[in-house]
């Protein structure tokens, strides 16, 4: 009860000082101007502003305010007065299943396209990422995403030239880690969304107790610099209500979310996956999990008599993290401890991750290396003369892109040839099965990472 007290207290505290800002700006939108306003879902432009106890604030894909009334439908969303058109609205356009991504010059940063222009018929780009089974040698692509010729692939595969110098970075010190007790189901939900939250991932979230978790904790203690018990359940709670509220709330699905695209299946031979349109999901759970950062069994666990077809049903999820910003100048990829840290350029954590890093059979690098290129959403080019044979394939297949494809939604090339950081098809795996020598994230964590990361960002592989 005394928990209880203390998150609805902390939570409209939260609330009073958030709205402050458009209760000011809200009188004067009759001129729009750069001034924030309500809009509603229907596009009209509210003229009031909702009490502080009486909505939730949250934010959207696109990084937007918003409030939601205690059942989680959409009150309204905060927009800049001269960015609103008011005769389009914004609630019947299909939200885009990622966060828009950003354009980078080709020749300076490396060719990357958005997810969406490929769903609008631009081809995206075409990665030799590493597949979920097989060999870790590939075919090396050119600076525009074609094949390279024989005498360039020689080139490419030559010892990669020594890294740039290392910043003077502050090195990662070992904390002491309070251990994790048995705890309900949902006291470990409410640790992995605050861990989550703080841009220190805990993988998905699942309400099980792990590897992932401990190290999350032991992360959030570098980067704060404070000590973290992860069994006192009322001070996480309190430290939820200050950043974001409530770990799991209602949640309604759009006929956007029902409507996909999704395809049947994801079959096994690389000949039937390059025949689809795209590597999409499969159902509206896997959308919402990967959305929400959830372990796909525990949407459904935590909503078991919904149908999550229908458009209007409300159904129980977790509220994740923003995404972190900034600049990252260092990745430490701490295979030991299936790791990958952060850093910025003085030297503090920004954001730390569980990762999959190689395997006995096909080690990660070694050393020290650079980001090479980005890819967001990229397509996989399957070679079994330099790949691996994949059933009866013997010709060279481009798999399209898409969030089950090979590397998922993000590709890191590295200056090691046929080496990056990349996302999954499978993130409830990650930190927990081998890869193929690469660096292999959760898609929402290495879309996170990507967009922090440029040409020439250090990459260090520590034992």
């Amino acid at each position: 009860m005394k928990s209880a007290l203390l998150t609805s207290i902390s939570l409209s505290l939260a609330l009073s000082v958030a709205l402050s800002q458009p209760v000011a700006a809200q009188g004067a939108y009759g001129g729009y101007g750069g001034q924030p306003i309500l809009v509603a879902p229907d596009g009209a432009i509210l003229d009031y502003v909702p009490e502080a106890g009486q909505v939730v604030i949250s934010r959207d894909q696109m990084g937007r305010r918003t409030l939601l009334d205690h059942y989680g439908n959409l009150i309204a969303t905060e927009m800049r007065g001269d960015a609103y058109r008011p005769n389009d609205g914004y609630a019947s356009r299909p939200q885009a299943p990622y966060p828009a991504a950003p354009r980078y010059d080709d020749q300076a940063n490396g060719a990357v396209r958005d997810y969406r222009q490929f769903r609008d018929g631009d081809p995206a780009d075409v990665t030799s990422g590493i597949p979920r089974d097989g060999a870790i040698e590939r075919l090396p692509l050119d600076a525009d995403g074609g094949f390279m010729d024989d005498s360039q692939q020689e080139a490419a595969l030559e010892p990669s030239q020594p890294a740039l110098p290392q910043p003077n970075l502050v090195p990662r010190t070992n904390q002491q880690v309070i251990s994790v007790t048995k705890k309900p189901e949902a006291e470990i939900v409410a640790l992995q969304v605050y861990l989550d939250r703080q841009g220190i991932s805990p993988g998905v979230i699942d309400g099980h107790l792990g590897d992932n978790v401990n190290k999350a904790v032991a992360a959030w203690q570098e980067m704060s610099g404070e000590t973290l018990d992860p069994n006192n359940s009322e001070d996480i709670m309190q430290r939820l209500s200050y950043s974001g509220g409530l770990p799991i709330v209602d949640y309604t699905i759009t006929p956007a979310d029902a409507a996909g695209p999704y395809v049947a299946s994801i079959p096994e031979d690389y000949a039937h996956k390059a025949q689809l349109p795209a590597m999409s999901f499969t159902s509206t759970t896997e959308a919402l999990a990967e959305r929400f950062h959830m372990d796909e069994g525990y949407l459904k666990a935590l909503n078991p008599n919904a149908d999550f077809t229908v458009p209007g049903t409300t159904i129980k999820v977790v509220v994740p993290g923003e995404p972190k910003t900034g600049e990252v100048v260092r990745i430490v990829a701490d295979k030991s401890r299936e790791q990958v840290f952060a850093y910025g350029s003085d030297g503090k954590l920004v954001s730390a991750y569980p990762a999959t890093i190689g395997s006995s059979d096909t080690p990660s690098p070694t050393g020290t290396h650079t980001v090479q290129r980005i890819a967001l959403n990229p397509g996989y080019t399957y070679n079994p003369k330099i790949n691996f044979q994949q059933g009866s394939n013997d010709k060279i297949l481009q798999i399209p892109p898409g969030p089950n494809g090979p590397v998922g939604t993000v590709w890191i090339a590295l200056s090691k040839p046929t080496y990056g950081i990349h996302g999954t098809p499978e993130p409830s795996k990650i930190g927990k099965t081998n890869s193929h020598g690469c660096i292999r994230l959760t898609n929402w964590d290495a879309t996170e990472l990507a967009k922090m990361v440029k040409p020439g960002t250090v990459v260090e592989f520590v034992d």
